[in-house]
């Protein structure tokens, strides 16, 4: 059995210990995180198929507030989007065919990554393909992107419903409110057609609605932050 002295035992502690502090000391790489964009704790329920039934038609839009919650659907970091979530009322068959035949088709709905400017103007930077939702009526349904959207701090994602879809939950205080891509003196005209469908297309979002709240959110993960290091003196 080899026997240290303990000269080579105080030398070899020495190393050791200057090897853990150096590990401990050593500056670490942010990890990248899953975020769920506009998740809360409370999920509310759609209107439809309620009297009346309210339905998000023909804009982009996004929630302002909930209660005391802001900018739930602002990047909090660099990432990439790489799935989105809608929660869907369940309206009557007669219901759907109104909207049918009223707001140009089918519900449908995709996501917009907007960068947001001055005096509420929003320009679309990318989007997800739009989906047709008359199969998950009455459902949650997750939608995972094949190609997943870049995005920067400060972005925001909107819900962009070409047509329509029921996706809009009622009845909460003035301290919740959603905007709509449509021109101020156009809010209660909400059957013209204002969703931002391309890329580049600049809209602006002047039309807020109070008491309401749209029954999506987005999943994203970001980037990771490399490790910083330390100056040499």
């Amino acid at each position: 059995m080899a026997v240290m002295t303990s000269n080579y035992t105080a030398r070899f502690l020495t190393l050791a210990l200057a090897a853990l502090a150096a590990l401990l000391l050593a500056p670490a790489a942010a990890p990248a995180k899953i975020i769920e964009l506009g998740k809360t704790a409370q999920e509310p329920e759609p209107s439809c198929p309620a009297k009346p039934c309210l339905a998000v038609s023909r804009t982009t839009g996004y929630q302002v507030k909930i209660g005391t919650e802001r900018d739930l659907f602002v990047v909090p970091r660099a990432g990439r989007i790489v799935a989105w979530t809608i929660h869907l009322g369940s309206p009557t068959k007669k219901q759907i065919s109104f909207f049918n035949q009223t707001l140009g088709g089918a519900p449908s709905a995709g996501i917009s990554v907007l960068k947001p400017g001055e005096r509420l103007y929003g320009r679309v930077l990318s989007q997800s393909p739009v989906e047709t939702l008359t199969p998950y009526l009455g459902d949650t349904v997750q939608f995972p992107l094949e190609r997943s959207l870049s995005v920067k701090k400060g972005n925001l994602i909107g819900l962009t419903v070409p047509t329509w879809a029921p996706a809009l939950a009622v009845g909460f205080g003035n301290d919740t409110s959603w905007r709509a891509s449509r021109r101020e003196k156009k809010c209660s005209d909400t059957a013209m057609q204002t969703a931002l469908t391309s890329v580049r297309a600049l809209g602006r979002f002047q039309c807020l609605y109070r008491t309401a709240r749209l029954t999506y959110s987005v999943t994203m993960i970001t980037s990771p932050k490399p490790a910083r290091k330390k100056k040499r003196s």
